[in-house]
This record gives structure tokens, C-alpha cells and sequence, in this order.
């Protein structure tokens, strides 16, 4: 059983939540931006807590896909405009820093 998410697993999915439509974050962005945890951490809220979240939005570092979910990432990612580059998002142009002035 999963049991409620942490402190931490909130803080984490409502960066999340936060990420506008066409925009990416890695896991270590999202520990970088709370100035807590790592990328492995922030990958284990995701696996565990990460389904109510839009989670396409959070990706490795080198832009690849989710394994085992690339084909409704890549559904989700066209539909929002996200920035590719062959089987990757382009993480020059798609990765957000958090800036509020940019989130929808």
C-alpha cells in the first residue's frame, strides 16, 4: 500500500501541477527547485504518487521518453506542442525553470 504521500511527494506533485502545457522539468530540476532531495527521490513520488499529476511533464535529463510509457508521453507532447527532436524533447526549448511568469 501506498499510503498518503510525504510532505516531500506533495511539495513534488505540485511542482508538477505547476509545469505549463508544452513544458518539461527533469527529476533533478524538480529537486533542484525545491533545494530538497535528488532525482531519485523525485522519481519515486512520481512512481508512486505521479498518476493524478501531468506526468509526461517530468523526464530524464536527455529528454527521453518515460520507459514503457513513450507512445502516451508522445501522444501528450504532440498535443501540447512540446518541442522534439526525433525521440527525445528538446530540452533547450522545452525545459522550464519554474518562473511563475511563464505557468498558465
Amino acid at each position: 500500500m501506498r499510503g498518503d504521500p510525504t510532505d516531500f511527494a506533495e511539495r513534488v506533485l505540485d511542482v508538477v501541477e505547476r509545469i505549463p502545457p508544452g513544458r518539461v522539468m527533469a527529476y533533478g530540476d524538480i529537486a533542484e527547485f525545491l533545494g530538497e532531495g535528488g532525482p531519485r527521490q523525485v522519481g519515486r513520488v512520481m512512481a508512486l504518487w505521479g498518476g493524478g499529476v501531468p506526468w509526461w511533464r517530468v523526464i530524464r535529463a536527455d529528454g527521453s521518453f518515460l520507459p514503457g510509457h513513450e507512445q502516451r508521453a508522445l501522444q501528450h507532447y504532440r498535443a501540447e506542442g512540446t518541442p522534439l527532436r526525433g525521440t527525445r524533447v528538446d530540452m533547450r526549448l522545452a525545459r522550464w525553470t519554474g518562473d511563475a511568469a511563464e505557468a498558465g
